[in-house]
């Protein structure tokens, strides 16, 4: 591969991520029904597209080529996980709380020094990770100055007594 003197803009952010799901009505059960993401359109019970905050969509889920499919092979290439950023600590224990009271499992819970994560797997077997950022200035450095991510445990007393304050 050449080493391009092309750098990728620096606003550009991902917009979406589509997913292919073996049930559709399963899929928003999670995403809409769990995880509160509204429903912006359908199409017929092969595909809908999600939202936070009236954002065309954020999520796109189909059945277009994986109706009643199985899951993925745990060892195979593809999508380790969807990241979706919360807007403050408070909004992650609320999660935390919502997920908790609903009894669904976590896969993981971490503290990456940058932000926060809980992570879980939706019913296709698909990573999630529900986190937010610490403020910039917050992360850590290495003595050369660049970035120092680290994953440790994270306390989910601690994330959970934001909602106490």
């Amino acid at each position: 591969m050449e080493n391009s003197e092309y750098k990728i803009p620096q606003n550009t952010r991902i917009g979406h991520v589509h997913l292919k799901v073996a049930d559709l009505q399963r899929s928003l059960d999670f995403y809409h029904g769990l995880l509160g993401f509204e429903i912006t359109t359908l199409y017929g019970q092969e595909a809908a597209f999600i939202s936070a905050g009236g954002y065309h969509h954020h999520i796109g889920l189909n059945t277009w080529q994986s109706k009643n499919g199985p899951q993925p092979p745990q060892n195979s290439t593809g999508l380790f996980h969807t990241a979706i950023l919360y807007p403050s600590r408070k909004d992650l224990a609320e999660i935390l709380q919502h997920l908790t009271k609903a009894d669904y499992p976590l896969t993981g819970a971490a503290d990456h020094g940058v932000s926060e994560a809980l992570y879980m797997n939706d019913p296709d077997g698909n990573g999630v990770e529900l986190y937010w950022d610490r403020p910039q200035k917050e992360w850590p450095q290495k003595e050369d100055g660049g970035l120092e991510m680290y994953t440790r445990p994270l306390n989910l007393q601690d994330l959970l007594s934001e909602l106490k304050l």
